[in-house]
Order: C-alpha cells, then structure tokens, then sequence
C-alpha cells in the first residue's frame, strides 16, 4: 500500500473512520477491564519488548498495529482514570474534551495564524476572555494557550522581565542597555513555589541563583510579612524585584497564598504580581470553596485545565491584566503575520504566543463546556476537594500516619511512623519502601516528596470516584509494606543466638 493512501482525504474518510473505531473500541476495552492502575512493569522489563520491535519493516496493517500497540504500550500504561490512581497532578479526562481532542488531531488546525485556523482563531480568544472574566482581571485582559504551566509561567516572567527592564530605562536619568540592567533584577517566590520559576529565571538569563525563596507558614503559605521584609532588603541592597510569583495550589501542599495581602505588598512596591493558579485554577468554577480572593488583582495569571478542568494533556493558558504587555512577545514575519496584517485587525495568536505551530488545544474545553457547562466541572472539583478534606480527618485519627499540614485543595503529604521509635533514617526508608512496594504491585500509585529532609508520602486527588473506602484500602496496604520493612530490618539488626552446647559433647 502506498504511502498516499495513508492520507487523511476525501478518498480515505472511510479507513479513517474505520482505523479510529478500531482503536477507540480497544481503548475502551482496557479501560473497561483494567482492575488495577498499573501493572507495576519495570524498564527493565518492558525495554527489551520496545527495542525488539524493527522500525525498519513496518506493519502494514492498522489492526496488527493496534495488535502490537497492546502489548508495548497499553498493557502496561498508567491509567489515571482507576481510583487508586493517587499521584501527581494528573486527572481522569472527560469524554467532551476527549471528542475534541479527536476532532483537533484529525483537522489538524495551528492557531499561529488566522488563515490556518479561521474559527479556531475565535474560539480560542472567546475561552481566553471567558477564563479572565471568571478570574476579574479587566476590560483590558487577554492572554493565549500554552503547553502547560511551565511555560505559561516562563510566559508570564519574561513579560514581567521585559516590562521592568522598559521601566527601569524609563525612570533612569541616563541611557541603561538591558545587559545593564539584568543582573540586578530579582523573582520573589514561595519556598514552596514550582521549580519552574527557577527554570524560567535560567532560560531567561537571569540565573537561577535570581529566584529569593520567601519563607511559608505552617500551612505552607508565603508569609506576607516575610515578602514585605524581603522586598525592603532587596531595595536596600539596589536590586529591582521583577516579579513576585504567588501560588494558588502548591503542588506538594495545595496550599493557596494569601494574595490579597501579596497584592498590596506588590502594589505599594510597584512589582508585577504573578499568580501561578496552575492546580487552583479548578476553583474559578467552584460553586462551595471560593479560595481565590485576590487573584483579579495579579499582572499575570497561569492556569492548567488539564490539572483540575478534566482536560486531556495538554491545555494550559497564561492570562493578564493588560493586553498592552503581550507585545513584549510579539515578533512579525512577513510570511507569517506581517505588521500590516495586524493593521487590518486580522488575529493572528501568533503575536501573543512563544509558540509558532500550536495545536487547538482550546477545542477541548469548548467542547467541555458545551456539552457539561462550567457547573459539572466545578462539581467535579468539588468532589476531590471535599475527598481531600475527608481524608485529612482520616489520617489524623489513624496513629499509623502524621500529616504535614491540613489541605487547601486536594493533596495531602503524610507519613508513616512506626510502633515504636525508630533512627528516623530508617523511617524514610521505610516510606520509600512501602512506596516502590505499592507501585511494584500495581494494586495503586501515590507519590513521594520530602519536607524539611524526611521522606514524605504524597495523594493527589483528582478523581471524583474515588471514595474513602479506596484510600482506606491504600493506607492498609502502605502500612502493611512499611511494617514489613521494619520487621525485616529489626531481624537484620538483632544478633544471632549462640547455639548452646551439649553436655555430652566432646
């Protein structure tokens, strides 16, 4: 078979349509069956299936394809939809945004430019200004699709960057080249914030060593006495604070900022305020748990609905306040987005993007809130929170367990602590232990942190389905793994006995 007959056209729709209900059936075969969220394979194990397999001959055959893909990928894939699925910061997807995410792949639009997405163009700034209404940023807001929070956050610093550098020259008495002015620049965020500040900070040629962690509280908040210090001294000390980056959901924690009171810091000191709302954002379509008092009053906004919206990876935006400062992005091309295509108001994305090529990510939450409306979602978000809060009061009755701090949002960071004390060395390598042990067996997956140098273990819980009798099952299990490593290493630790002699040996 030719290569052209593997084109999408008007002389294939029906393999088209045939090779996709094919896959989708098996698809939905294995979600159907699968009874665990992993079936605990090693690398080890599953490398030698994948670099078997000669690239060099193909199939041929969609089904054989499939057939393969069975065994090299859907076997053994994690499935975040399964209950006992309680790791990182990854949802069960709903079926609208799965459709859309079918119909994206198969048109193929790039939302660069108006004349290779036409309505997808539309579509995109209408969720654009819907999510900066949800939020309060102004008449005056916008803001584009990303990739996810690590580059919507490196979006927002490099605005920020640029804005401060503009205004540094502004209000210098004489001629200051950006060079000049980059080593001084200075991000304030959480000691609790993601690492992607600092990897935005790198790219951006300011050095990571440019990010000053602002201590938290007890509930791993950013102190708001703590940044007011911090921006004095960095003032005294004749730095310019760029940016401070507050978070609402911290990954660890789900810890919210107290932005209202971060807001007025940044607004007396003049500092751009970035809000990295990545996991919170699930909030703005809550209907019982209003978290976000204060977030309208950010510069700039991150928001990850494939976090908390249920939406296929990826789907991601970068939100501001004024519209004005997205040209610090903006480059024209002639072939591209020439200068007097913005004249003529044609909307090309592309001006406000770091991205050229782009997918329509933004057709899976039209299609989300076309068919369920901002409503069902925000159900849906708070059913973890409360799930969250359920099981908080559960491992703070269970002396099996101590937590670190009480959730915001739907993560908890617990560990577990034995009988009797012990080196606490050997009580992180018994949570590591129970972890890889859990995961080995498939039976569920939960992550790992460490919080002031002890190993921690860490639900995220971001499935509606499950309940509390599946964490009950997931605490039973972890203790069992971690009593286990105690026993054995009790038994390493005690000495032999001598055998006693017999009387009558010689």
């Amino acid at each position: 078979m030719s290569g052209r007959s593997h084109l999408l056209n008007d002389r294939t729709a029906e393999r088209y349509r045939h090779s996709l209900t094919d896959g989708v059936g098996r698809v939905a075969a294995r979600i159907a069956r699968t009874q665990r969220p992993f079936t605990g394979v090693t690398p080890a194990e599953l490398a030698p299936e994948i670099s078997g397999i000669d690239l060099e001959r193909p199939l041929s055959d969609p089904a054989a394809a499939l057939d393969e893909l069975e065994t090299v990928y859907l076997r053994d894939a994690v499935y975040f939809h399964h209950p006992r699925y309680l790791a990182h910061l990854n949802c069960p997807v709903v079926i609208p945004a799965v459709l859309g995410e079918a119909v994206l792949s198969a048109v193929n639009s790039s939302l660069d430019t108006w004349d290779q997405s036409a309505g997808g163009t539309l579509i995109e700034q209408r969720l654009i200004d819907w999510t900066t209404r949800r939020i309060g940023l102004g008449p005056d807001a916008d803001g584009v699709f990303t990739s996810g929070g690590t580059q919507s956050n490196l979006q927002a610093l490099l605005l920020a960057r640029d804005e401060t550098c503009r205004l540094v020259r502004k209000n210098s008495e004489t001629p200051l080249r950006t060079a000049e002015i980059l080593p001084r620049l200075r991000v304030l965020a959480s000691e609790c914030g993601h690492f992607s500040v600092e990897k935005a900070a790198t790219l951006l040629g300011l050095g990571a060593e440019a990010v000053i962690p602002v201590p938290c509280d007890d509930s791993r908040r950013m102190r708001p006495d703590a940044l007011a210090a911090e921006l004095e001294r960095r003032a005294r000390a004749g730095e310019t604070v760029m940016a401070v980056v507050a978070t609402a959901g911290t990954t660890d924690f789900g810890s919210i900022d107290p932005l209202p009171e971060i807001a007025d810091h940044c607004e007396r000191a003049g500092v751009w305020l970035h809000v990295d709302a990545a996991y919170g954002c699930g909030l703005l379509v809550s209907r019982r748990h209003g978290l976000l008092d204060g977030i309208s009053r950010a510069d700039s906004v991150t928001v990850d609905y494939h976090k908390s919206f249920f939406q296929p990876v990826s789907s991601s935006a970068i939100l501001v306040r004024d519209r004005a400062a997205l040209r610090h992005v903006t480059y024209h091309a002639d072939y591209l987005n020439p200068e007097r295509a913005a004249e003529m108001a044609i909307p090309n994305q592309v001006d406000k993007s770091l991205q050229t090529t782009r997918r329509f990510d933004a057709l899976k939450l039209w299609m989300t809130l076309r068919v369920m409306g901002a409503d069902a979602i925000g159900e849906l978000f708070d059913e973890v929170v409360d799930r969250a809060a359920e099981t908080w009061r559960l491992l703070a009755a269970d002396p099996r367990y101590e937590t670190v701090t009480e959730p915001q949002l739907s993560t908890l960071v617990f560990r577990h602590v034995p009988r009797h004390p012990a080196d606490p060395a050997l009580v992180d390598r018994a949570n590591l232990h129970a972890r890889e042990a859990l995961a080995a067996s498939g039976e569920a997956i939960v992550a790992g942190t460490v919080v002031d140098g002890r190993h921690y273990l860490k639900f995220t819980l971001l499935n509606p389905d499950t309940t509390l009798a599946d964490i009950t099952t997931v605490l039973d299990l972890l203790a069992q793994h971690a009593d286990r490593f105690h026993a054995t290493e009790a038994a390493r630790a005690t000495p032999p006995r001598p055998a006693l002699s017999h009387p009558h040996a010689s």
